[in-house]
């Protein structure tokens, strides 16, 4: 079982940074593909971004190419998304998912495991 919870949201202006963290508990955490979803109101659950096991494979939804980030760390449990050149539309809960396979799932139904998310507002 994996545990993971997201850090490092908050309020930005528009064009700011933030760096999410997605903290994992358990041993075994470099067997896991990794990915970032967002889901406003009313919305359905995208995906944003995902991280094979060992790090050396990187996905991104086609909004954030370019503005977003996504690395681990499998020494310190965590996967980190750097986000930069922030929009206004960029506001939302974001949570990471972590699933036992070697690339990540862009679609939630292909993961296991969900953080509790992390609020992102950028302000205009």
């Amino acid at each position: 079982q994996v545990q993971l919870v997201e850090s490092g949201g908050g309020l930005v202006q528009a064009g700011g940074s933030l760096r999410l963290s997605c903290a994992a508990s358990g041993r075994t955490f470099s067997s896991y593909a990794i990915g970032f979803f967002r889901q406003g109101p009313g919305k359905a659950r995208e995906f944003v971004a995902g991280i094979s096991r060992s790090g050396g494979n990187t996905y991104y939804a086609d909004s954030v190419k370019g503005r977003l980030t996504i690395s681990r760390d499998n020494a310190k449990n965590t996967v980190y998304l750097q986000m930069n050149s922030l929009k206004p539309e960029d506001t939302t809960v974001y949570y990471c998912a972590a699933a036992p396979i070697v690339v990540p799932s862009t679609t939630p139904r292909g993961y296991d495991y969900w953080g509790k998310g992390t609020q992102v507002t950028v302000s205009s």
